[in-house]
């Protein structure tokens, strides 16, 4: 029997290293809360990496997958599935684009978007922005702005991407050619530091990449799906990308990616791509309980009305440690004038696990069923403990 000191010791054993762990074993999860080993309760204002929108075990979304579990897990892309199907007729209504490839991680979406627009456009070159973050996988790893993820792969990732600063139209302009076979950005850089996309940034690629012939890809593996208090980032902006990468939420926990891009661009040759997991009807399950539970609860409108009030709050409390305040919806950033790691430690201290993004940088991504009462509690511990720090 493995006692519950023994779990954090045996993982140590056997981990691989990449994960800068925190010594917290969670167990349970309900709603915006999770426990750990020890039955103490935290608020989360992860997400689980911004995967748990509708919270942790949703009574929808774990009664579909129970269901599914008993009916058929696995159904690969050569023969054709009802669950699939649902989720294609639903990615099609919110996205308004018609071709779906389905795989299991956003990153991988990333990879399956870099390699449509090759082979969609016939070219090669890729735009990015600085402070990016697209995965790392090595076609990924490529659009990744960040060094430390980049430089101990030189060489193995692909040729041929130009990274240019993020809402900078001027640099924009000069990067996009008629070689450029695509520009990708994330809508909201949330790795990068919480930074919007300037809605007329957006629309100035979109106008670029209709000049030169390129695509215009929106990373929304973090901000799709109500996030930031619209159906898609991109919205904001009154823009329709050519294709866009989703991922985390998508499937409420169970591993899932897609890659959506606008029928007039047509179909793959059949080999060029795949993914045994891809449109599983597990996955494929959970992802039309997850997409209807959303749109019931009509989480766009939830993330705009209490991110705003948050995002408000943050913004108020004019504390002297506090840089600045970003975001947008329920991704909220706030810039430290010091390193933010002592106070995401001082926080789980006070029941709210929270993310960083970069070294300086306070990220929240709370559930997009955060009620007005959790993000109240959200609000005073963040902004105890912010205060207490700088005291």
């Amino acid at each position: 029997m493995i006692t519950l000191e023994s779990f954090q010791q045996i993982e140590d054993r056997h981990t691989s290293g990449v994960y800068s762990k925190r010594p917290l074993t969670l167990v349970r999860g309900a709603g915006c809360t999770i426990w750990d080993d020890a039955g103490n309760a935290y608020l989360d204002a992860t997400s689980g990496m911004g995967v748990a929108l509708l919270g942790h075990a949703h009574p929808a979304v774990t009664a579909a997958i129970s269901a599914q579990a008993q009916t058929l897990v696995t159904c690969p892309e050569i023969f054709y599935n009802d669950r699939r199907a649902e989720v294609y007729t639903l990615l099609a209504d919110l996205t308004g684009l018609d071709r779906f490839f389905l795989c299991s991680s956003g990153t991988e979406a990333v990879e399956g978007a870099l390699k449509a627009a090759r082979l969609l456009t016939g070219r090669t070159q890729i735009v990015a922005a600085k402070r990016s973050f697209h995965g790392r996988t090595l076609g990924a790893l490529g659009l990744t702005w960040t060094p430390h993820y980049r430089e101990p792969f030189a060489g193995w990732t692909p040729n041929g991407i130009t990274h240019i600063p993020y809402n900078n139209r001027d640099a924009a302009a000069t990067a996009i050619t008629r070689d450029t076979a695509a520009v990708i950005v994330e809508a909201v850089q949330g790795e990068g530091g919480v930074y919007p996309a300037d809605p007329a940034w957006l629309r100035g690629l979109r106008e670029l990449c209709d000049q030169h012939g390129a695509l215009l890809i929106v990373d929304e593996i973090q901000t799709g799906l109500g996030r930031t208090g619209r159906w898609f980032g991109w919205q904001h902006a009154g823009i329709q990308p050519d294709m866009v990468a989703l991922g985390k939420g998508l499937a409420g926990g169970v591993p899932m990616g897609a890659v959506a891009w606008r029928e007039s661009l047509g179909t793959l040759e059949a080999g060029t791509h795949g993914s045994t997991f891809g449109g599983n009807p597990l996955a494929c399950a959970a992802a039309v309980a997850v997409l209807t539970a959303l749109r019931e609860i009509d989480a766009p409108d939830r993330a705009d009305r209490i991110g705003g009030w948050l995002l408000d709050q943050f913004r108020a409390a004019d504390i002297p440690l506090v840089r600045e305040v970003r975001g947008t919806g329920l991704m909220i950033g706030l810039e430290l004038r010091d390193r933010v790691t002592p106070i995401v430690q001082a926080l789980q201290e006070c029941g709210v696990l929270a993310l960083v993004a970069g070294k300086m940088v306070l990220r929240l991504l709370p559930p997009l069923i955060l009620t007005e009462a959790e993000a109240q509690r959200l609000r005073d511990t963040v902004i105890e403990v912010l205060t207490d720090a700088r005291a």
